[in-house]
């Protein structure tokens, strides 16, 4: 049977880290409203004796300033470096499997007692809700300007009797802070989502006016103005089939439509399509479908091709 997460609320943590408090001082703080990690790894291994996997309640704001770890977070395995931020939202998993010895990171942790600084509806998009856990690669600025926020709470809140407003007012910037960067990310995704399904398109288009003659990426590489590695990269990431298999499948769908409803010959063809010679073109097309190129004439109806085409509907090359 798997063991389910324990909950590592502010009520656990309290209970796990009294008896340190002492020693951890200098790098960790709590109470009952929130947390501050400031960079000290022992944290970490204090934790792991506690046996994850661990669920939390609460909103959790980290950067990693050294080292790396591999850590699942909702049942996804994620490596994570310097240069990282990372935000764990209420009903976060996270089971720890390697950490490195001198990673650092610093952290906030907003226990469920906090009252976040929004009105009601007021919430950045990034924390509510939809999306329970992100990575952000931040450049250095970034990170600095984080650390810098978590290092003026981590001042204030050693300050006898601190001044909640002013926290709030550091975490609702921490916070806004987080979602620009989620937000920015988010949008260049989806940016790159869209140059790489028109780069797909355009590939799908040329492959179907050009097939006959061209056999290789290169070609399409080159009136793409791309290299052949990108090009083929961004053809397996979007369709999830590669360049040349799209090619093959063009060559093999022209091949039928030539065998079943004209009179050629396989060297007509053959020569049609480039290749070499009729046996090259023969050994190509029984490898595609399982039979030479005249057998599959004789055995499928006349007026059908058997099979549609896999190639998307491409306009005409302008």
């Amino acid at each position: 049977m798997k063991e389910q997460p324990k909950l590592m609320d502010a009520s656990r943590m309290r209970g796990i880290f009294e008896s340190h408090l002492v020693q951890y001082r200098e790098n960790c703080y709590f109470d009952n409203e929130i947390g501050i990690l400031y960079g000290d790894l022992n944290i970490f291994h204090l934790m792991i004796q506690q046996k994850p996997p661990f669920a939390i309640n609460d909103h959790r704001f980290g950067i990693i300033t050294e080292g790396e770890a591999d850590i699942n977070f909702n049942l996804q395995d994620r490596h994570i470096k310097a240069g990282t931020m990372v935000y764990l939202g209420p009903g976060t998993i996270i089971n720890p499997i390697r950490i490195s010895d001198d990673m650092k990171i610093y952290g906030l942790v907003l226990f469920a007692d906090f009252a976040l600084p929004f009105a009601s509806g007021q919430l950045p998009s990034a924390f509510n809700g939809q999306v329970r856990d992100f990575e952000l690669q931040a450049s250095e600025h970034e990170v600095q300007l984080t650390h810098q926020i978590i290092n003026v709470l981590w001042q204030l809140v050693h300050q006898e009797n601190y001044h909640r407003p002013t926290v709030s007012a550091l975490v609702a910037a921490l916070m806004h802070h987080y979602d620009q960067l989620f937000s920015r990310q988010a949008d260049l995704q989806a940016a790159r989502r869209s140059r790489e399904q028109t780069i797909f398109d355009r590939f799908i288009q040329l492959v179907s006016q050009h097939c006959h003659k061209e056999h290789q990426i290169n070609y399409y590489a080159e009136r793409m103005c791309l290299t052949n590695r990108y090009l083929g990269t961004v053809i397996r990431q979007t369709s999830g089939v590669t360049a040349k298999e799209w090619i093959d499948r063009a060559l093999v769908t022209y091949a039928k439509t030539q065998l079943l409803h004209t009179d050629k010959s396989v060297a007509e063809i053959a020569f049609e399509l480039n290749f070499p010679n009729p046996s090259f073109f023969s050994k190509f097309f029984k490898h595609a479908t399982g039979m030479p190129p005249l057998t599959f004439a004789q055995t499928r109806n006349k007026s059908s091709i058997g099979t549609p085409s896999p190639l998307p509907t491409a306009q005409a090359d302008e």
